[in-house]
């Protein structure tokens, strides 16, 4: 990745909105609801006061108005600080 956060940012991408429901209902593009949860694909070096604790490659949760949205290379991608984000898996 060309993109290189600075400070205590994360670079993530969300993962894709479900398609349908657990009882087999499509979901329309109109209803879909913005996915909280998503990979880290990139990670900023920290700051003197605050050491990262996400790695590239983990699965984290972050809150529903999180970061800020950016597409690079026809991929949408959020650049979040580490605040942000809520839980890792």
């Amino acid at each position: 990745m060309s993109l290189k956060p600075l400070s205590d940012r994360v670079v993530v991408k969300p993962a894709a909105a479900e398609q349908k429901t657990a009882s087999g209902i499509i979901i329309p593009d109109s209803a879909k609801e913005k996915p909280l949860k998503g990979e880290v694909v990139a990670v900023g070096p920290g700051t003197k006061d605050e050491v990262m604790q996400v790695s590239v490659g983990d699965v984290v949760l972050f809150g529903k108005y999180a970061g800020t949205e950016i597409e690079l290379d026809g991929e949408k991608l959020l650049i979040m600080r580490q605040s942000d984000i809520l839980a890792k898996f």
